[in-house]
């Protein structure tokens, strides 16, 4: 490989600031802080506002649109007393 052309790819430390879950990964985000893991290794630190452990979508909490009815059925129900004579 050639010097000074690739990016720094690392392993990075992850962490959800919602609900503080962490995850190592490797990556070549830019980071400006550092964090002390558990088995004692220091990795640099990027912070996410959400993960997989806090987006609705993976927690099951989120609305599907399905359910709520679509535009025709919308059209449907509202014009529905026209068309009975």
């Amino acid at each position: 490989m050639k010097e000074g052309i690739h990016p720094n790819y690392r392993d990075v430390c992850f962490v959800d600031l919602s609900n503080g879950f962490k995850f190592v990964t490797r990556s070549c985000a830019p980071t400006k802080e550092m964090v002390k893991m558990d088995d004692g290794r220091e990795l640099p630190l990027f912070k996410l506002e959400t993960s997989s452990e806090s987006h609705a979508f993976y927690t099951g909490q989120q609305k599907s649109v399905d359910t709520l009815g679509g535009r025709v059925e919308k059209f449907r129900n509202k014009f529905a007393h026209l068309s009975k004579k």
